[in-house]
């Protein structure tokens, strides 16, 4: 395991405890208590958590890694869930995109796919987001429009929320909508860390023809703080084939359309 990948699955392991010492790590990571105490004490360098005798304890009460740590982890089901959303735009349609690796697999995708680069003007896509990773990754693709929504920057997601982006979004009519969410059930819909971005990505799903959040197997019976919507807001789920049938049977009860998509075979 890198050193990344490594300090990402501790941030985890603290977020799902609360609290860890330096030798229950270790042995869950399965490198030395030496190494375990390096990686805890970068990362509190960096504040994402708080050293204590013999261990470390999260940095605040509300618990959510900063996106930089996430990419890579679940990234076959994270790209194969993406690749099946962007599926879903045709040329000339106006995407709205919420933060999230998710939802940057997905910028990437569409990014990259050939009838959208070789689109005429009147066919190419325009890309709506309040992810500010989203738009300096895309910024430099002269067959993509971006409109970035402007508003107040969140640290540990990079996205922008509040007034000034809901005002914008409120004048904005989208074909289609991709929301990331950090957890998802049949009975809450799904959830976020951060009450601002709830609300911002509710608003951007209630701008679009048609709403999809998006959300790999893990997240899924997972609750978190704040609610974006169920299917009261989202016509679609996009997940991977490690979804349980008795999951997928709720959300389908409910009236949403479940797209499951094929993580890679490994080493393929």
């Amino acid at each position: 395991m890198k050193r990344h990948e490594r300090m990402n699955a501790l941030l985890e392991l603290l977020g799902e405890r609360g609290r860890l010492d330096v030798e229950e790590a270790a042995t869950s990571l399965e490198v030395s208590a030496a190494t375990m105490r390096r990686d805890m004490d970068a990362l509190a360098e960096q504040q994402l958590l708080k050293r204590t005798r013999g261990g470390a304890v999260l940095s605040s009460v509300t618990y959510d890694l900063p996106i930089r740590y996430k990419h890579g982890h679940h990234s076959a089901q994270k790209h194969a869930v993406a690749e099946a959303a962007a599926a879903m735009a045709g040329p000339g349609d106006v995407v709205g995109l919420s933060g999230g690796t998710t939802t940057t697999e997905i910028a990437r995708a569409l990014a990259t796919r050939p009838e959208f680069a070789e689109a005429a003007p009147h066919d190419r896509l325009t890309i709506v987001t309040n992810s500010l990773n989203i738009a300096y990754e895309l910024a430099v693709r002269p067959q993509i429009k971006i409109v970035l929504t402007g508003g107040v920057a969140h640290s540990r997601s990079f996205e922008l929320t509040g007034p000034f982006s809901e005002m914008v979004l409120r004048q904005l009519a989208l074909d289609i909508a991709f929301i990331g969410v950090n957890g998802i059930d049949a009975e809450w819909g799904g959830t976020v860390h951060d009450e601002a971005e709830a609300t911002t990505n509710r608003l951007m799903a209630e701008r679009a023809a048609r709403a999809v959040v998006v959300a790999d197997s893990t997240k899924l019976g997972l609750r978190c703080f704040a609610r974006v919507g169920g299917a009261d807001v989202f016509g679609t789920l996009v997940t991977d084939t490690d979804m349980a049938e008795a999951a997928r049977q709720e959300f389908t009860e409910l009236g949403m359309r479940v797209v499951t998509a094929s993580p890679p075979e490994p080493g393929s």
